[in-house]
């Protein structure tokens, strides 16, 4: 009952919003038809000045910051809701009025266990920021040092655990009913806002997130990430170092700065690639709010709610896949598909290959500067229907915030160049993760883990015939002898694979 009165009410707002249109094409028998004309006589309101993306999205804004981020998470699913519809979610800004001064400052006092006065010598009750989750405050520290402190809204834990409770029920009701709803995972996409959501609302997790990117670019010149100043941060209260930039997306104070803005498109770009390929950890909401100029060019990154990650394997398909649309190798592009397991194995490489062609093919002769890496990943998910392929929800962040990073670069140079941007990045991780000295390291890593193991099989065979002849069950002589020849040859790989790694490190001193 408590959800059918929450669809009740969103119903409401999508009417009035003019966003009913979702429904359209939904399985939902001629009882919800009629609910959904009801909803629409009763409440509705015509919004023709608007795109079908900019109503909904509207209508998800005025539902709050579970939608909001349900959006968000939809912008990056075009095989689910159509290209048009997700590039205008990818718009969606979640920003909401600002909610009392009193409210924070309890908010902070409680959290941090200290009247105000004593953590800090200045405090501006005004917000500098303030978003679906959480709002934004300058302060200065009672040591002098000037700060930014993130305040989650009041309640927002409870109205997040509300709607995602709901989610929860309609995305299993949808896959449990709606044909071919179960390849679109939604209940795994649900997962994958929860956690997302998990992290955004526990800002100790949030300033770790931080202090690891931080971590990672200590010694890169071109990024700055911001300090947390950790005893005035708790759950509900995060406070880091306040950096002064530009926001990225004022062109006129960085032209005025002297900010190249060309070299800073590419900047934006080879700081991303070197999160996702290098580091396998990326900032994942680089959208324009999120990113700030210093004096010197450098990127000053904020806001470390939502953060992805990459295991090795997931960045060498990355870097195959998007290498292999650029050179035309289709058959490629269709095999690491079907290595990763995105593709079931009794489809057909072939035909798969020939859809990866149908979208490559039109690009392949334009210009790179023509070529939005956004819209390719959007005409790729588009052929998961026909080939069976599910939502791989851990790539769904990664989608995500490379249309955002191309969004962001274009915005200062239209005519970047993002291949050229990002090969320096690219080649390097591939020579380092793809190439001769790579496979070397992982062969000896495969032969240290087997002569790690080697001991604990010996004494196992050893254990093993032991136990037998203590239970009266003697093994014969032969096959002792066979168990020992195979012993034997199993060193013999090991010590034929420790003289080559020996030879190749040896020659590799000369040359």
């Amino acid at each position: 009952m408590r959800h059918l009165l929450r669809l009740f009410a969103i119903g409401r707002c999508f009417a009035r919003h003019d966003a009913l249109f979702v429904l359209r094409d939904a399985p939902l028998g001629g009882l919800g038809r009629s609910a959904v004309g009801l909803f629409q006589l009763l409440f509705g309101r015509r919004r023709r000045d608007l795109r079908e993306g900019e109503r909904l999205a509207n209508a998800l804004s005025d539902l709050g910051p579970s939608f909001i981020k349900l959006g968000q998470v939809l912008s990056v699913r075009p095989d689910l809701v159509g290209a048009a519809l997700a590039d205008d979610l990818g718009r969606l800004r979640d920003r909401l009025p600002p909610f009392p001064w009193t409210a924070a400052k309890a908010s902070i006092e409680a959290e941090l266990g200290k009247p105000l006065d004593a953590l800090f010598s200045g405090f501006e009750p005004e917000p500098v920021a303030a978003a679906s989750i959480a709002q934004v405050h300058f302060a200065e520290t009672t040591e002098g040092k000037p700060v930014a402190i993130k305040v989650l809204r009041p309640d927002v834990e409870a109205a997040f655990r509300r709607d995602l409770a709901l989610f929860a029920w309609l995305a299993d009701a949808a896959e449990r009913h709606i044909a071919g709803m179960d390849r679109l995972r939604p209940r795994d996409v649900v997962a994958t806002l929860r956690e997302w959501v998990a992290i955004e609302l526990d800002l100790q997790l949030e300033a770790a997130a931080a202090s690891e990117l931080r971590d990672n670019f200590r010694d890169d010149p071109d990024v700055v990430i911001p300090a947390v100043d950790w005893q005035r941060t708790g759950r509900r209260v995060l406070t880091v170092e306040r950096i002064a930039g530009i926001p990225i997306e004022d062109r006129a104070a960085l032209l005025e700065a002297g900010i190249d803005l060309s070299a800073l498109a590419a900047r934006v770009i080879r700081i991303f690639l070197k999160q996702a390929l290098r580091d396998g950890y990326f900032h994942a909401d680089m959208h324009h709010g999120n990113i700030f100029v210093a004096t010197d060019g450098r990127i000053e990154l904020v806001d470390f709610g939502i953060m992805g990650r990459l295991d090795l394997p997931t960045r060498c398909f990355m870097a195959e896949m998007l290498g292999a649309f650029l050179s035309g190798n289709w058959r490629r592009a269709a095999e690491v598909h079907f290595e990763a397991g995105y593709v079931p194995a009794d489809r057909s490489v072939e035909a798969f290959a020939q859809a990866c062609r149908s979208i490559g093919e039109p690009i392949l002769d334009r210009p790179v500067t023509e070529i939005s890496i956004g819209r390719l990943l959007a005409q790729l998910f588009q052929i998961t229907d026909t080939f069976g392929m599910r939502t791989q929800p851990h790539l769904l962040l990664l989608q995500k915030t490379m249309v955002t990073v191309e969004g962001v670069a274009r915005s200062l140079d239209p005519n970047i160049n993002f291949w050229e941007a990002a090969r320096p990045v690219v080649e390097d991780w591939a020579r380092e993760n793809m190439g001769p000295e790579a496979r070397l390291r992982e062969v000896a890593g495969n032969v240290a883990e087997v002569a790690r193991r080697l001991p604990a099989i010996a004494r196992g065979l050893e254990a093993l015939a032991s136990t037998v002849q203590a239970d009266g069950l003697r093994l014969s002589d032969s096959s002792l002898a066979a168990l020992a020849d195979a012993q034997r040859r199993a060193r013999r790989p090991l010590l034929w694979a420790l003289w080559a790694i020996a030879a190749l490190l040896g020659l590799s001193l000369f040359l």
